[in-house]
């Protein structure tokens, strides 16, 4: 999820005695917010129709998520790709639909199912309904993995936060994380406001939730598919022409 925050500095009640240092602090922090984001004022007041409508010319994505089949080793798979460049990778309703359609695609089909996992979490402009996303989606792999006994990899890159880390990112049956990716549910800066406590650097990072058993796997990507493909066989799953013979 993005969030856009502006930092202002104290605001005068009158107006007329607002000393000249504030007045430029308030301008120093309005550039400097422009400079680093890359927004206006005006940018910001776009509707959330405005901003879907701009990541889509920019990135050539439709959502933050693509969904289809296609072939490890010539093993028939179900694969959902989310994309950080489009608002975050953000968890909204289309992406919710489109991962449990994805699902239940592969639940029809007794198809193996990889979802690789890149979000700021829930997106904040559909309230709500973004939160439903984490019950769709997770209700559509209980049928997947306890009824149909199917299997699901998950794959955790930098960053996985927030709603999808609360749902089908930890749902895996076998959950790989990048090395050096940035895991959790909330972010520091939410924690340490929450909490009063300060995180220590590094608690967030595959690393070091390793050894707390958050993970099965640390996969770097140039490995990554030998050991998807070596899963895959292990747990029964044979190419197309094995299957036809």
């Amino acid at each position: 999820m993005i969030l856009l925050f502006y930092i202002f500095g104290p605001l005068s009640i009158d107006f007329e005695e607002e000393s000249d240092s504030e007045e430029e602090s308030y301008k120093d922090c309005i550039d400097s917010y422009q400079r680093n984001t890359g927004l206006t004022e005006a940018s910001e007041k776009e509707s959330y129709k405005d901003r879907i409508d701009s990541y889509q010319r920019n990135t050539g994505l439709t959502e933050a998520v693509q969904t289809g089949t296609g072939q490890l080793n010539d093993i028939l798979i179900a694969i959902g790709v989310m994309d950080f460049e489009f608002i975050g990778s953000s968890m909204g309703s289309v992406v919710g639909e489109k991962i449990t359609r994805l699902i239940e695609y592969a639940t029809n089909k007794s198809l193996p199912l990889i979802i690789v996992c890149a979000s700021g979490g829930a997106r904040m402009q559909e309230g709500s309904l973004s939160l439903m996303q984490m019950a769709k989606i997770s209700s559509a792999l209980y049928d997947y993995q306890s009824n149909k006994k199917l299997f699901y990899i998950s794959i955790l890159t930098s960053p996985t936060t927030g709603g999808v880390t609360a749902s089908f990112g930890m749902l895996g049956d076998i959950i790989i994380a990048e090395p050096n990716a940035y895991i959790a549910f909330a972010g520091k800066r939410v924690i340490e406001e929450t909490l009063k406590k300060p995180v220590p650097e590094g608690s967030q990072e595959t690393e070091y939730l390793s050894p707390k058993g958050l993970f099965d796997l640390i996969v770097p990507r140039t490995l990554l598919k030998v050991v998807l493909g070596e899963l895959f066989q292990l747990h029964g799953f044979l190419s197309y022409q094995e299957d036809e013979k």
